[in-house]
């Protein structure tokens, strides 16, 4: 195996993963949904997890991996804003260390960067 391809293939599993985790652990997501979307909470944790899923299965095929690059980035960018009323609202989330919440913001660039070379 080449490194490109397992890099692709760690790629297509982490997303697969952290696709399925939001239906196993639905409500650990739902926690995290911003208020403004609040009301839709158990949609957002449904349609974010399959988007998950379906990006990192669409890094496996050739014909599809350039899509499912873009999906996955755009996807990570509609995300962010969990991350950010996760740090900015430390005091609801006191099971994660402060620190932890604000060091996820920086690193959706390199998960960004890592989709992004797992998908080439």
């Amino acid at each position: 195996m080449t490194p490109s391809e397992r890099r692709r293939y760690v790629t297509a599993a982490t997303w697969i993963l952290a696709g399925a985790m939001h239906f196993v652990l639905p409500k650990s997501y739902e926690a995290i949904v911003p208020p403004p979307l609040a009301r839709y909470k158990s949609e957002v944790v449904l349609l974010s997890g399959l988007a998950e899923l379906a990006g990192g299965v669409g890094v496996l095929s050739p014909h599809s991996r350039r899509g499912a690059r873009w999906f996955l980035l755009a996807t990570l960018a509609a995300v962010f804003p969990a991350n950010i009323y996760m740090a900015t609202n430390s005091e609801r989330f006191t099971n994660i260390p402060r620190v932890l919440l604000w060091a996820r913001l920086p690193l959706q660039g390199v998960f960004g960067a890592l989709t992004w070379r797992g998908t080439r």
